[in-house]
Formats: C-alpha cells, sequence, structure tokens
C-alpha cells in the first residue's frame, strides 16, 4: 500500500499535494485499489467555486460508481483530461499522471483538517 508521507488525505480518500494555495487532488492507492478497474472520470466543475466536502466529480469502475468530494474549498481551475482518454491511470499512477483537478483555495485554514500519512494508515487500517 503507497501512502506518500508528502501529500495530506481525507476520510473520504482523496490525497491532497499543497502548493501554495494550489492544491492537486487525486485518489489515493487504497481507494483505486478497492473501486477495481477505473473506466471513468468525471469532472464537470471546472471553473466552478465548490465548499470543502461538496462532490466534484465521479469516478466510474467497472462495478460502481463513487463520487469523489472536494477536500478544500475553492475554484477548480484544472482538470486532468489525460483522464478522459487513459481513466486506467488513476489505477497504475494514483499519486503521479493519475490526478485529477487542481483547486485554488479560498482558505488555506482548510489544510488544518487534511489528515497525515500516519493518519490516513490508521483510518485503513494499513
Amino acid at each position: 500500500m503507497n501512502i506518500p508521507s508528502d501529500l495530506k488525505y481525507t476520510k473520504d480518500h482523496e490525497w491532497v499535494k499543497i502548493e501554495g494555495d494550489v492544491v492537486t487532488v487525486g485518489i489515493t492507492d487504497f481507494a483505486q485499489g478497492e473501486l477495481g478497474d477505473i473506466v471513468y472520470v468525471e469532472v464537470e466543475t471546472l471553473d466552478e467555486t465548490l465548499e470543502a466536502e461538496e462532490i466534484f466529480g465521479t469516478v466510474e469502475a467497472v462495478k460502481t460508481v463513487s463520487d469523489l468530494f472536494l477536500p478544500v474549498s475553492g475554484e477548480i481551475i484544472e482538470f486532468n483530461e489525460a483522464l478522459e482518454d487513459q481513466p486506467e491511470t488513476v489505477n497504475t499512477d494514483p499519486y503521479g499522471d493519475g490526478w485529477m483537478i487542481k483547486v485554488k483555495c479560498s482558505d488555506v485554514s482548510q489544510f488544518d483538517n487534511l489528515m497525515s500519512a500516519e493518519d490516513y494508515k490508521t483510518l485503513i487500517g494499513a
């Protein structure tokens, strides 16, 4: 189970890479493993401003569809368009090329609500 220590995590199994007030978001290795083969990633919230924990998109696997929850409030400024043609990248490289969105955070104090790698390991029993 790959859980990079330089990232932050949510109870909904998203990872967050913080770069100033812009965060990159994807789903964790644990989440992609639980979902199985991912066949589609849908994000229709590009250029919208959402609150933390609002749904920003969905990820569809062979057997299920799962909502994606925004880890921090802000404007969704970028969607990883490569996932439109290669959604399986979320399975093969969830922390790299499988990233989903970038968000301009409107309240950086919300970073304090995110979990460390150690806390996330405890959550998933790793």
